[in-house]
């Protein structure tokens, strides 16, 4: 998948801001927000890597499906990871923040696409089911497991259909996109927390 630069790493003009900063409720939030932007930035460019492989989406609604699996997925991988730097509190604050912030974005987009509506509460409902299905799969370290990156292959193909188009979605979301997804995810939390 070919991304684009993505910006992970904040402007200092004093030296070193302190630990206590970061893990202020605003420090997190503002973390929060742009680990956000960057997982809102992957997911939209996931899909669209999957409609340039000729994977093919009936609708708009249905790419916003596959983007809203691509959101849970990594979503779910910022939280695994942050549990091995962040205490319990720091973590809610920081999963909470994040997920406001990718669901206002969801709600902002489905307003252009649909019209007016309340886009959230669904949104909040299927995160909420994902991290649950997601907590039974193990991480080796910070890499998820072959069966994470199944489940979400899986998802992702109830979403689009298993036609003779789309059937091979879930070698592609296995073996190309999530790789890439995680792998970027880890590096923007890592370089956000100064690690």
């Amino acid at each position: 998948m070919a991304l684009r630069r993505i910006k992970d790493r904040w402007h200092n003009s004093t030296p070193e801001s302190s630990e206590r900063d970061v893990l202020s409720e605003k420090g997190l939030a503002d973390h929060a927000s742009a680990l956000a932007f960057i997982i809102w930035r992957q997911g939209l460019n996931a899909a669209i890597n999957l409609h340039a492989e000729e994977f093919r989406y009936d609708d708009d609604y249905q790419r916003v499906a596959v983007i809203s699996e691509l959101l849970a997925f990594q979503i779910q991988h910022a939280d695994r990871l942050a549990s091995g730097f962040l205490d319990d509190q720091s973590r809610g604050v920081f999963l909470q923040a994040i997920c406001e912030r990718v669901a206002s974005q969801m709600q902002d987009n489905l307003v252009d696409i649909a019209g007016p509506g309340s886009y959230r509460p669904p949104f909040i409902k299927l995160l909420n089911q994902r991290f649950s299905d997601y907590a039974a799969f193990r991480y080796d370290g910070e890499q998820p497991r072959y069966d994470v990156l199944r489940y979400l292959g899986h998802a992702v193909l109830r979403v689009m259909g298993e036609d003779q188009t789309n059937r091979w979605v879930i070698d592609q979301i296995i073996d190309i996109d999530a790789l890439d997804l995680t792998d970027q995810v880890g590096r923007s939390l890592h370089r956000l927390f100064g690690h």
